[in-house]
């Protein structure tokens, strides 16, 4: 009888620590999901890289078109690149006060 004893001591005490394991990472989950702060900052963060990754992609179209124009002997005169470059700054600009604005 003593040695059934001792393995349901173990087994309880087992039990007892793979609980608190649980218990300590649905803490951290919560914990995680109440912290409105970091993820407000993540969100940001998320969309700071998109507007790069589409900042990157317009640039290196911008960049490929006026190759393909310069290599076609049509390249274009006057301000219509540079009107495209600005917009996609101030799109990028107002993007970045928006996300600038909500954490406020």
């Amino acid at each position: 009888m003593t040695g059934n004893g001792t393995g349901d001591t173990e087994a309880l005490r087992e039990e007892i620590r793979r609980t608190r394991v649980e218990l300590g990472e649905t803490m951290e989950a919560l914990a995680a999901k109440a912290d409105v702060k970091k993820r407000l900052r993540s969100s940001a963060d998320q969309a700071r890289e998109r507007v790069r990754e589409q900042a990157a992609l317009t640039v290196a179209r911008v960049r490929a078109q006026s190759g393909l124009n310069h290599e076609l002997g049509r390249s274009r005169q006057g301000p219509a690149p540079f009107i495209a470059l600005a917009a996609g700054a101030v799109a990028a600009a107002v993007v970045l006060m928006i996300i600038r604005g909500r954490r406020a």
